[in-house]
């Protein structure tokens, strides 16, 4: 699991900067609303495959996710990413 290392200001800014909802992250991820609820505020932990499913979703890098870069953009992708 993703624990501490995730920045969870960042997680919850970067879904409010691209104007999405927890349901709508929901719908996008997968990850159940009041699971994403506790995840933002930090009362549970994502998991490394909701990690990814979650920077898909809001068009970044798992890097950025856990404060490793300040680079907002994601890598570049392959086609199987997609």
């Amino acid at each position: 699991m993703i624990k501490e290392v995730m920045s969870l200001s960042r997680l919850k800014d970067l879904r409010k900067e691209r104007h999405l909802t927890q349901v709508q992250m929901q719908m996008l991820t997968g990850i159940d609303q009041s699971d994403y609820s506790k995840i933002e505020s930090g009362r549970r932990y994502l998991t490394f495959e909701q990690c990814k499913r979650v920077a898909l979703a809001l068009n970044t890098s798992m890097d950025y996710l856990a404060g490793l870069t300040d680079e907002k953009r994601p890598y570049p992708r392959s086609a199987a990413d997609l």
